[in-house]
C-alpha cells in the first residue's frame, strides 16, 4: 500500500489519508469544497462547491499520477437532492469517461458543505 498526499489539497480533518494505492487500484477519501491555500469552505452555492471539490480530487490524482479519464468509479453525497442537476452539471465536466457513479443525499456532510466526493480510479506502475 502507498498513501498518497498533496498540500494542493485540504489537509485529512480526521485519522485518514487524501488517498490509498492498493493492488493497482487507487482509493479517495471524500473531498469536500475546501479550499487549500485558505482552508475556507469555497462559495455558498453547489456550483462553485462542486468545482472546488472537483479541483481537489484533481490535486489528489495528479499526485497518484492518474487524471479522471481512469477513475472507474465515484460516489457522490448531496445535501440536497435539488442540487442534483447543477452539480452534475460541473460533474460532467471533469469526468467526461462517464465512469460508474452512485450519488446519494445524506442529512448532513462535514463542515456543512453542500457536496462531497470520493473515487476510484485504475492506477499502473505505482
Amino acid at each position: 500500500m502507498k498513501t498518497i498526499h498533496t498540500e494542493k489539497a485540504p489537509e485529512a480533518i480526521g485519522p485518514y489519508s487524501q488517498a490509498i494505492v492498493a493492488n493497482g487500484m487507487l482509493f479517495t477519501s471524500g473531498q469536500i469544497p475546501i479550499d487549500p491555500a485558505t482552508g475556507a469552505i469555497a462559495g455558498t452555492d453547489i456550483a462553485t462547491q462542486a468545482d472546488r471539490v472537483m479541483r481537489n480530487l484533481q490535486a489528489v490524482l495528479s499526485q497518484a499520477g492518474v487524471g479522471f479519464d481512469q477513475v472507474v468509479k465515484t460516489t457522490c453525497f448531496l445535501a440536497d437532492m435539488n442540487d442534483f442537476a447543477a452539480f452534475n452539471e460541473i460533474y460532467a465536466k471533469y469526468f467526461v469517461s462517464r465512469p460508474a457513479r452512485s450519488c446519494v443525499a445524506v442529512k448532513t456532510l462535514p463542515k456543512d458543505v453542500l457536496c462531497e466526493v470520493e473515487v476510484i480510479a485504475t492506477v499502473e506502475g505505482v
